[in-house]
């Protein structure tokens, strides 16, 4: 089976290569340092004790304690990400303290390129990233790999479950699973993961570590925006989301005509597209990117920068979490919980299905059906502190009482690494 995967790979690649064109023609650095995902370096990466495989900027956020953990320990790492924005965000985290390649595309040769140039003790994998290639290179070198914070929505076990046989060789090939939950440890173990090769972890992403600055920085950001009027942020937004926020937008500020929306679409490449989309809808509008300011006229603050939605966070009354008014799955409810600001979610929330549970049930987030009902949460909320206040403590003791998977990683990651030094 892996063959037939190996080759339909091979006649996809062509297109991988002419998807990385397109995208780079509204993001540029998708053009830069393309053949690193074939294989090829100038100059040849430096070996490294540990592999660490993020995707993009999520990714990077949740691995970056466990990243700065190996540099205390003096191993030399690797980061692979897919996105430029990872890259650039690793590099605002870390500098150059870590090594940054692209991430090579999951093919035996190009995977044994890599391998060869890095020569890693072991691989750490976040999440989801789930590449029978790269795990077939590594058993066959005796490089252990685990897969950190991992999650397996039950629509994604359905997938693997259609290629079970396939699915059940390479799973097993993870030395390690640190599951964030019950549920997704026990669909890994209906995929053929041994028991004993997983361990739950819970979510590091509980682990919110909020800058000593933050609060400060919150602070100035709401008098820029305006101290004495309601705010809520729209954060990580999808195409097809913007045009119904907006159009909420407008029917809050008919009941609420000071409300200011902050906006943060999340790829960088879709920040003109949404500015331009802002400005045909006729509504005033402010870029962070070129320092405008926000006055009493002010309908949307454009959050264009990256490493900021933190700040955004704090500074506002409420949070809407995007990619959930369409069927993308929905994005982190924690770094808004965890600074204590109400959470507004839409129905999809499969990516964050367990936490979005978890946060319901503590009323600490509302989950809406549709924009319509989104609406009416914003005006009601909006005009009630007492609430906001009663459910963004609700969301920051959620936060604080649900902690300690770092730990529990960092444990684990230790005991391998020592166990193969």
């Amino acid at each position: 089976m892996r063959v037939a995967y190996s080759a339909l790979l091979w006649l996809l690649l062509p297109l991988a290569l002419l998807r990385l064109v397109w995208r780079s023609r509204l993001a540029p650095a998708y053009r830069e340092r393309w053949r690193e995902r074939l294989g090829f370096y100038d100059p040849p990466p430096r070996a490294a004790d540990v592999w660490v495989h993020a995707v993009s900027v999520g990714e990077v956020q949740a691995a970056q304690p466990l990243i700065r953990h190996l540099l205390r320990r003096e191993c030399s790492v690797l980061v692979t990400t897919t996105t430029p924005t990872g890259a650039r965000r690793l590099d605002d985290l870390l500098g150059g303290a870590a090594q940054h390649l692209y991430t090579p595309f999951d093919l035996s040769w190009i995977m044994h390129r890599l391998l060869d140039a890095v020569r890693p003790r072991l691989v750490l994998v976040m999440e989801t990233e789930i590449w029978p290639n790269m795990l077939a290179a590594c058993e066959r070198r005796g490089i252990e790999v685990m897969l950190i914070n991992a999650r397996l929505s039950a629509r994604s076990a359905a997938g693997y479950r259609r290629v079970r046989r396939f699915s059940a060789e390479t799973m097993r090939r993870f030395a390690l699973i640190a599951a964030q939950t019950a549920d997704d440890a026990a669909r890994f173990r209906q995929l053929g993961v041994d028991a004993e090769r997983i361990a739950i972890t819970g979510s590091i992403k509980f682990d919110v570590q909020l800058p000593a600055s933050l609060m400060d920085r919150a602070e100035v950001m709401r008098l820029a925006w305006g101290v004495n009027r309601p705010v809520w942020v729209a954060a990580s937004t999808h195409e097809g989301e913007e045009e119904q926020l907006l159009a909420v937008h407008q029917r809050v500020r008919q009941a609420l005509p000071a409300t200011l929306l902050v906006l943060v679409p999340r790829h960088p490449e879709r920040f003109e597209r949404v500015a331009a989309l802002v400005q045909r809808q006729r509504m005033v509008l402010a870029r962070r990117s070129q320092g405008q300011g926000c006055d009493e006229r002010t309908m949307v603050f454009l959050g264009d920068t990256m490493g900021e939605l933190p700040v955004f966070f704090a500074a506002a009354d409420l949070a809407f979490i995007g990619g959930s008014l369409v069927p993308s799955g929905g994005h982190n409810l924690l770094e808004p919980a965890a600074v204590g600001v109400p959470v507004l979610i839409g129905p999809h929330s499969f990516n964050f299905a367990e936490i979005t549970r978890l946060l319901l049930a503590k009323e600490a987030a509302i989950q809406v059906a549709d924009a319509e009902a989104l609406q009416g949460h914003l005006i009601r909320l909006l005009s009630d502190a007492a609430e906001r206040a009663r459910i963004g403590e609700n969301g920051r003791r959620t936060v604080e009482d649900n902690g300690g998977a770092l730990e529990r990683v960092i444990a684990l990651m230790d005991a391998r690494l020592s166990a193969i030094a």
